[in-house]
């Protein structure tokens, strides 16, 4: 199969388009034909030996873990998904995966069924940044009423977030430059500061729940913003750590990475059937492609994903 394989730790330049062998399902997983698969910034740093290049082991590796495609082949005792079967999901992470493949052999327990509405593209988006934002709207078990304040609220995570907790019932502050504030309106953010022209806090009334997708500066500043038993979750990992002042002030940290949840992706899959949920795509590549997204994405500045279309036929 054509797949982009890295051999080495680098730039984008290391990412090649080159022929490996097809994958063979195990019991309980399912071979996928990959139709698209979505790039987060998380690839771009595991690529350059930071992230989770440390799970995912030293190259040779093939990058990526979003996926949607469609069931090839079922292994032993798979009982959800039958040969012909749309799925989508997130393989592994954030172990080692290889989504930026023609296909992959992943455990079915990590798939649900794509979007009905929707193509291959907008669902293989999906998977990372919106189980993130699932999970961690899940995690603060966000009450109608609440107010809760996203930052980089037009990202990735941060849009879906925006959505997920609006669903909910919160009142949502999402903090995100001016030109983005009109996008996040249209999802259902009820205030939208702009973080370069203000500091938010001065801005902002004090909150229940503050989504940090930022870190640095922007994480020690938010717990301003929280009064005793108030929630920070940090997505991010790295410094600072704000457990400690959170604590001298009565105020949780819930730190969180996202796991593979089938539960869930059926959750966002309903949501976007019910246009309750939209994820936001700003490009699609071929695979072939793959080094040039890279360095599009880091040279950042976009909204939303970009997506490597692996086959056209299907992406529809």
């Amino acid at each position: 199969m054509r797949a982009i394989q890295q051999d080495r730790y680098g730039g984008p330049e290391v990412l090649r388009l080159t022929e490996v062998p097809d994958p063979e399902p195990i019991p309980t997983e399912v071979l996928v034909r990959i139709v698209a698969a979505g790039v987060n910034p998380i690839d771009g740093k595991t690529r350059s030996g930071g992230g989770f290049a440390p799970v995912v082991g030293p190259p040779p590796f093939i990058p990526g873990w979003d996926l949607s495609g469609v069931v090839a082949e079922t292994g032993y005792g798979v009982t959800r998904f039958r040969p012909g079967d749309e799925v989508y999901g997130l393989a592994f992470f954030p172990r080692r995966a290889g989504t930026y493949a023609e296909y992959i052999s992943v455990p079915s327990r990590q798939l649900a069924r794509k979007p009905a509405t929707v193509g291959h593209v907008p669902a293989a988006a999906l998977p990372l940044v919106g189980l993130t934002a699932w999970q961690l709207v899940e995690a603060a078990d966000v009450q109608p009423g609440q107010r809760v304040l996203i930052h980089a609220a037009a990202g990735g995570v941060g849009h879906l977030a925006v959505q997920i907790a609006k669903a909910r019932g919160a009142y949502v502050i999402g903090t995100a430059r001016t030109e983005r504030h009109a996008f996040l309106r249209e999802l259902g953010a009820d205030e939208t500061v702009d973080y370069t022209t203000i500091r938010f806090e001065d801005a902002v009334d004090q909150v229940d729940v503050v989504v940090d997708l930022v870190g640095g500066d922007t994480r020690v500043r938010s717990l301003d913003l929280l009064g005793r038993g108030g929630l920070l979750i940090p997505v991010p990992r790295g410094e600072p750590d704000p457990t400690g002042p959170a604590a001298r002030r009565g105020i949780r940290v819930l730190p969180i990475i996202v796991e593979p949840d089938h539960v869930g992706l059926a959750g966002l899959a309903a949501m976007v059937d019910a246009g309750a949920l939209r994820v936001s795509v700003t490009a699609t590549r071929p695979l072939a492609e793959a080094a040039d997204v890279h360095r599009a994405m880091e040279a950042g500045g976009a909204v939303g994903k970009t997506v490597l279309v692996v086959d056209p036929a299907l992406a529809g």
